[in-house]
């Protein structure tokens, strides 16, 4: 049986915003959150946009701390797969550079070392070494997707978090990410949150299902069971919506 590589129990989370007479006014966004993620197993996290998705990403991540209850990780701290990976890419420096950066700011590898494990990962995710030296900008839409996944993985996490990774891309396109995403899963034994709004993506790639409705999980299954014999009415509407 496998083991979980992260756990999240009863977890809460809030914003605060300014109300009448300068008063701190607390919003809670996200209520009682309990899930876990398995070794190798790819969880798909479904709801319309605002729901609390990336609230959940960014608190699981370390990026907002305003929560109450426990995330605990079994891994070394999980990285992110953003959905736009231009806006994530610093578009004056190479792509060998950007690759790189993780590798500098951990400090352990020689600058060879560095460079040889930059070319593997850039070969790894689909892209020659001749990438490494172009910019951003000279890319298509998803070949920055691809460098966005070798930032990801070029510390060698276990553990993924996929924020709409493939919703700025055209079908086609998708196809071939959620495939590499698919194959590296296999050759990297990876586990992953996929974070998506599009109901047909989370059927291919997803092992379980989450769905997300005001900042609740109201109901998370096998996918074949989500798709097939949704329990609330809430998941019949967006399954429903999605065969349109």
């Amino acid at each position: 049986m496998s083991e979980p590589v992260l756990e999240v129990k009863n977890l809460n989370a809030y914003y605060y915003g300014n109300g009448v007479l300068g008063k701190k006014l607390k919003k809670q966004v996200l209520y009682d959150i309990n899930f876990e993620v398995q070794e190798g197993e790819v969880l798909g996290l479904v709801g319309e946009s605002g729901c609390g998705k990336s609230t959940l990403a960014k608190t699981i991540l370390g990026l907002h701390a305003d929560y109450d209850g426990e995330i605990i990780h079994h891994t070394n701290r999980p990285q992110m797969v953003f959905q736009d990976p231009k806006g994530s890419l610093n578009p004056a420096k190479t792509v060998g550079w950007i690759v790189e950066e993780p590798l500098r700011a951990y400090g352990k590898y020689s600058p060879e070392e560095r460079r040889k494990r930059v070319i593997d990962m850039l070969e790894r995710v689909g892209l020659s070494a001749k990438y490494a030296e172009r910019k951003p900008r000279e890319l298509s839409g998803g070949q920055r997707q691809r460098v966005g996944i070798a930032v990801a993985l070029i510390q060698r996490p276990k553990f993924i978090i996929a924020d709409e990774p493939v919703s700025a891309l055209d079908v086609t396109i998708q196809a071939q990410i959620l495939e590499l995403l698919l194959e590296l899963r296999r050759d990297l034994d990876l586990s992953y949150l996929f974070i998506s709004h599009d109901l047909n993506v989370i059927r291919q790639i997803s092992d379980r299902v989450m769905v997300m409705n005001e900042g609740r999980i109201i109901e998370q299954d096998t996918t074949e069971e989500i798709f097939t014999s949704p329990k609330t009415e809430y998941a019949k509407t967006l399954i429903d919506a999605s065969l349109l």
